[in-house]
């Protein structure tokens, strides 16, 4: 007779040591979590051997899917050479060769690059080198030390992403450490606190921007934005016009604009970066998430080359920018980070997404009529499906009342992965996916949603 084992499962090692990001632990440890074992494709394997549709790429990372060839293998080759070596006072051929890239991909104007490790440090790199800049550009201008925001804005959860962020749930038990900036109102179409319609409105949600520039832009260092959409904050667009109009405004009263593609970079939107939607270009901007194609954690934050003349001088002027990690510009993430690149040219990635884009639009359509859908929001492949108690009121859910949590266990049940963002329920699919694949996330989603209404 065969031994039981007296090992401890996995599920309940984990209740006994980990600590999970943005998850209530008391929770946690009443249910049986969903452990990952593998990924194939737009797939993603748990220990029983269950399958699911990966419908949040992983939280955002996942562009071409799990275990691409291309990106397996350009790892594989770095591994033969070297996993990491420092950048503080060394280079690396990944590294270089990707900074080239970079600067070849993104908005013109943009032309070094600032390696770092996650969104939260490219976000706070970007709000010290504008600081930095502004005390040493030639004449100096250090009384400009503030940062403008938007209401409801995420950008972050170190000190600085933090402090020009607008999520009070995140944030409130920190603000003795967090230094103080301006917000503005967000635009928000669905629910627009000056109750207008686009485009009638003539987007005069930035009317509080002009009169905050014309007072303070001698303080104001630099203005951070999440272009074309806010992630964090419930998928919200802004209206057509709203960036640029931004640049426009940052330009005439000498204000940095800070561009937070972390969430929008590398396709999700449609094209490669959002700014490109509007033919924007940043003074600084801050990519992540997909840059390694959902491998390693990477990030970079990009300038443009007045900026970093500012920083130039001799040893005892102290211009350098004393800021830098460990893993600064690894080797095998900047490695993953080419083969990502690589195989948008290869694959035709964002030519193949406008069918895709299109196609997913049509699906959402269906959802429209349903009961508890008060907005559908859609830039490209960012998705946000607002849930609402009543339609014509807009009355929305209190948040105690989980019902975007109640659709994602549903969901869950049905062989999708999805996860929201309060009564918003949010759909990222990898850019890989394919129509067959679209058509069974939109099924499973439209099956969860009626599921919870009945």
């Amino acid at each position: 007779m065969k031994r039981q084992s007296t090992q401890p499962s996995l599920a309940a090692l984990d209740h006994q040591y980990l600590w999970h990001p943005f998850t209530q632990m008391k929770e946690w440890v009443e249910e049986d979590p969903i452990i990952i074992e593998r990924g194939e494709g737009v797939y993603l394997f748990d220990t029983h051997g269950k399958r699911y549709l990966d419908g949040t790429s992983s939280i955002w990372v996942n562009i071409h899917g799990h275990q691409h060839p291309i990106i397996d293998q350009a790892i594989r080759r770095q591994l033969k050479n070297i996993a990491h070596s420092t950048m503080l006072g060394l280079s690396s051929p990944p590294a270089i060769l990707l900074a080239q890239k970079l600067v070849e991909i993104t908005p013109p104007g943009l032309t070094r690059v600032f390696y770092s490790d996650d969104g939260s440090t490219a976000v706070e790199v970007a709000l010290k080198m504008a600081l930095q800049y502004w005390a040493q550009v030639k004449p100096a201008l250090k009384r400009k030390r503030k940062f403008i925001h938007l209401s409801h804005a995420y950008h972050g959860d170190t000190i600085g992403g933090m402090s020009v962020s607008g999520q009070e749930l995140f944030h409130a038990p920190f603000h003795a450490i967090l230094f103080d900036s301006h917000h503005i109102p967000h635009p928000h179409c669905y629910r627009c606190p000056l109750d207008l319609k686009f485009p009638s409105c003539h987007i005069d949600c930035l009317t509080p921007l002009e009169t905050l520039f014309k007072k303070k832009h001698k303080e104001i260092a630099g203005l951070v934005i999440e272009p074309m959409v806010q992630a964090v904050a419930g998928l919200i667009p802004s209206p057509p016009g709203y960036l640029k109009r931004i640049r426009d405004l940052c330009t005439r009263f000498n204000v940095l604009l800070i561009a937070d593609e972390v969430a929008t970079g590398f396709g999700r939107t449609g094209r490669m970066f959002a700014c490109e939607h509007e033919d924007v270009s940043p003074d600084l901007m801050a990519i992540s998430k997909g840059l390694t194609g959902g491998y390693l954690p990477l990030a970079a934050t990009l300038a443009t080359e007045k900026i970093y003349e500012a920083f130039l001088g001799e040893y005892g002027d102290w211009k350098t920018f004393f800021h830098g990690h460990s893993y600064t510009g690894n080797p095998l993430g900047c490695a993953a980070a080419l083969a990502n690149i690589e195989i948008f040219a290869k694959e035709s990635t964002l030519q193949k997404l406008k069918k895709k884009i299109t196609f997913l639009s049509a699906q959402l359509d269906r959802l429209r009529t349903e009961p508890f859908v008060g907005d559908i929001r859609q830039i490209g492949f960012m998705v946000g499906i607002e849930l609402v108690k009543d339609k014509k009121t807009k009355t929305p859910f209190l948040l105690t009342d989980r019902i975007g949590n109640q659709v994602t266990k549903e969901c869950q049940k049905r062989g999708l992965l999805i996860r929201p963002i309060g009564n918003v329920l949010v759909l990222l699919p990898p850019l890989s996916v394919n129509t067959r694949e679209l058509k069974k996330m939109m099924a499973i989603l439209e099956q969860s949603i009626r599921s919870i209404q009945n």
